[in-house]
């Protein structure tokens, strides 16, 4: 299992932008089609967006509701996956979390059975 630590989470203001980061280790990084998941207060984890690599080009998915300000990345050298995110609203205050992800009828999912630590993005209106 690969063992992923999101970070570069804080408090920004509304228009603002953040660059989350998730290093990961174990097992081979490259290998893994990886997605980025938030959770508000009070509601269900969310897909946001991810990335696949097929040795040769990128494939990234974003959901709608941040198509156009999140870009999802990978650098497989340092087995980190990013996520930058402009033009930030208070709605997308929520616990971002990283994991190696499958496609499934439309739908992404966690392949594994539990989560990281996620980073905490808050957004001031």
């Amino acid at each position: 299992q690969v063992q992923l630590v999101e970070s570069g989470g804080g408090l920004v203001q509304a228009g603002g932008s953040l660059r989350l980061s998730c290093a990961a280790s174990g097992r081979t990084f490259s290998n893994y089609a990886m997605g980025w998941f938030r959770q508000a207060p009070g509601k269900e984890r969310e897909f946001v967006a991810t990335i696949t690599w097929n040795g040769v080009t990128y494939y990234t998915y974003q959901a709608d509701s941040v198509k156009g300000r999140f870009t999802i990345s990978r650098d497989n050298a340092k087995n980190t996956v990013y996520l930058q995110m402009n033009s930030l609203k208070p709605e997308d205050t929520a616990v971002y979390y990283c994991t190696a992800v499958a496609e499934n009828g439309g739908n992404w999912s966690n392949i594994f059975s539990s989560w990281g630590q996620g980073t905490q993005v808050t957004v001031s209106s």
